[in-house]
């Protein structure tokens, strides 16, 4: 796939993440719409590397990897952002 599609589709796995873990994100919409994008790079990496060949065009198995990586992307920033409590 072509870098704009890979950003297309980090748009749309960054908005089907946010859906699929709900909850106050530190960051706004810009923030979750650059973890999308980055998270369908590294799913597609990942993809890469799991199934040894490039991932082509718009198919159900590119979506699904970017969402699993939009996904693991906005779980660990939760993690980072969290603001931590005094007692």
């Amino acid at each position: 796939m072509t870098i704009l599609a890979w950003i297309v589709l980090g748009l749309v796995a960054g908005a089907i993440a946010k859906a699929l873990m709900p909850g106050r994100d530190p960051g706004g919409i810009i923030v979750t719409m650059l973890i999308g994008i980055v998270g369908a790079f590294l799913g597609g990496f990942l993809g890469n590397l799991i199934t040894g060949s490039g991932l082509n065009g718009f198919s159900l198995w590119s979506i699904i990897l970017a969402v699993v990586g939009a996904m693991l992307l906005l779980w660990i920033y939760r993690l980072t952002t969290r603001t931590r409590s005094t007692i």
